[in-house]
């Protein structure tokens, strides 16, 4: 197998894809939290949340596939609306005042970094490099 093959196989795949870009929307979704809390106090500081999990749905459904046969021609299927995914922060339109000076509710927002933490840790022990070892012992899978 040329080293082409190999790279495309263990890094390169969807479940690999999907999983990193989840890792990324963690990370996000971190900062996002972290400055959530760190702000509580702030009179009209707007909380923020991470929009990540809908784009990945839409684009996991996708069934239409094709093979690119050279390097410069568009990607088309599931493969490739997964490169084009990325978590973005925003301001959710949220009326509530959770604390009488903004809407940051200490208690969703610790909630929500336990919530975030278990993903997170999950996402790392599913992105680990099992194939790489089966490649190195000379066993794809």
């Amino acid at each position: 197998m040329d080293t082409r093959k190999v790279d495309e196989h263990l890094f390169r795949t969807q479940t690999r894809l999907a999983v990193n870009k989840s890792l990324d929307a963690s990370m996000l979704r971190s900062k996002a939290i972290a400055q959530n809390i760190a702000n509580v106090d702030v009179p009209g500081y707007n909380r923020k949340e991470v929009v990540f999990e809908e784009a990945l749905r839409k684009a996991m459904k996708i069934k239409s596939e094709g093979t690119r046969t050279h390097p410069e021609h568009i990607e088309i299927g599931k493969k490739a609306a997964l490169k084009k995914i990325k978590p973005e922060s925003h301001e959710p339109y949220d009326p509530s005042n959770a604390s009488g000076k903004n809407n940051v509710d200490i208690d969703m927002e610790a909630a929500k970094l336990a919530e975030n933490q278990i993903l997170y840790n999950f996402s790392i022990k599913f992105a680990g490099f099992s194939k790489l070892k089966s490649a190195i012992n000379g066993r794809m899978q």
